[in-house]
């Protein structure tokens, strides 16, 4: 086998097991977790560390095994709607900053960005969705307030602290994007 997939698949599984250590850390107090979006650290890392197919893997999967295991979040509609949005951040940071020629902070913020607003927007769909499919209706009311205003400190502590994790693996020479 190839050294850099084995590498990769590694790295995925440590991502993966943050997935499930860090919720854990937070989810004494379920608002606090909510706001926080401990889940999504490692998903957006893996993306932008192992590469898009990597990151989609685990951000889909995290959710769905969590729930699985720890009934948090509850399996329908949460973690479905979860699944989708967190696989599309893995997807959108690997494709945008991994294939991109200059490794720049406006880059890692950009692809940070952009698969943040993609991830929420497939959300959104995946949720009208099931909630249709279920005969609910869907409230853009409860989905701002609930998705995207109650995570704004989880958001900012995603764009401080995973350029800040970045940097500091490139600094100290432990990432290598070279394909």
């Amino acid at each position: 086998m190839n050294k850099t997939y084995i590498k990769k698949l590694m790295l995925s599984a440590l991502f993966l097991s943050l997935g499930f250590i860090l919720p854990m850390l937070t989810g004494q107090i379920p608002v606090i977790g909510k706001a926080l979006l401990p889940m999504h650290i490692p998903v957006l890392l893996c993306g932008l560390i192992c590469g898009s197919r990597y990151g989609a893997a685990i951000g889909f999967i995290l959710p769905i095994f969590r729930s699985l295991l720890f009934s948090v979040p509850t399996m329908y509609p949460t973690a479905i709607a979860v699944a989708f949005e967190m696989a599309v951040y893995g997807l959108f940071t690997g494709l945008l900053y991994c294939r991109s020629k200059r490794k720049t902070i406006i880059c890692l913020y950009s692809s940070l960005i952009i698969a943040m607003i993609c991830g929420r927007i497939v959300r959104c769909i995946t949720e009208m969705a099931l909630l249709g499919l279920q005969g609910d209706a869907f409230s853009w009311h409860s989905f701002l307030t609930g998705v995207i205003i109650a995570s704004v400190p989880g958001i900012i502590i995603q764009l401080t602290l995973i350029p800040m994790i970045i940097i500091m693996l490139y600094r100290a020479e432990l990432l290598n994007f070279q394909k």
